[in-house]
């Protein structure tokens, strides 16, 4: 009797092995680079992040033929992971808070990540409108909800405020500054009715 072929259910096991092993060993490599960018710059040598990631380099070539394609993986679970918080800060209050709380995350954001952002050549304008677009929806949710809420002056757009954050980004000399740059823009975005004590 010929040997039983294999039914639908009797395959797809082992594939999904195999796609779950390719996704930790992605998830490990962006992981490993995300660290190693970070104690070394872009620069970093490839094979300390395969070594990191626990994987030989044959498998992080196979996830990422480029640099490039490595640094945007990273940059842009940066940027998820930017966009995440604010969802997740929809849900707090005060409003003004959650807004301004983003603020400062947009902020950190822009001043540790500028040198993954400045290192992708190549269709820059595609991806950097995608990431813009992201953050500008971010940005917009929460300054809409503190809006609502009479926290925030109405005429303010989320353009302008993303504006100035990116200003503190790039020209504040330490974390101590930003957050003293942040108050004064809270301060000066302050309806009349909004409670003295939430801007602090």
């Amino acid at each position: 009797m010929p040997p039983q072929s294999a039914g639908p259910g009797q395959r797809p096991e082992p594939q999904r092995r195999l796609r779950a092993d390719a996704r930790r060993n992605y998830d490990l490599l962006v992981s490993a680079a995300r660290d190693v960018f970070h104690d070394q710059g872009v620069d970093a040598p490839l094979d300390d992040i395969a070594r990191r990631a626990g994987v030989g380099n044959a498998t992080m070539y196979r996830h990422f033929p480029t640099r490039r394609e490595l640094i945007i993986a990273v940059y842009s679970e940066e940027v998820d992971a930017l966009c995440a918080r604010s969802q997740a800060l929809l849900t707090e209050d005060p409003p003004g808070d959650a807004l301004f709380g983003w603020l400062a995350d947009f902020i950190a954001h822009v001043a540790t990540k500028r040198d993954l952002a400045l290192s992708i050549t190549g269709q820059r304008s595609a991806l950097f409108d995608r990431w813009h677009e992201s953050m500008h929806t971010a940005a917009s949710a929460l300054l809409t909800r503190a809006q609502s809420a009479g926290a925030v002056r109405p005429d303010l757009s989320a353009s302008e405020l993303l504006a100035l954050a990116n200003g503190i980004a790039l020209t504040a000399t330490d974390a101590t500054q930003a957050e003293r740059l942040v108050l004064l823009i809270r301060q000066g975005t302050d309806t009349p009715s909004t409670p003295a004590d939430s801007a602090r």
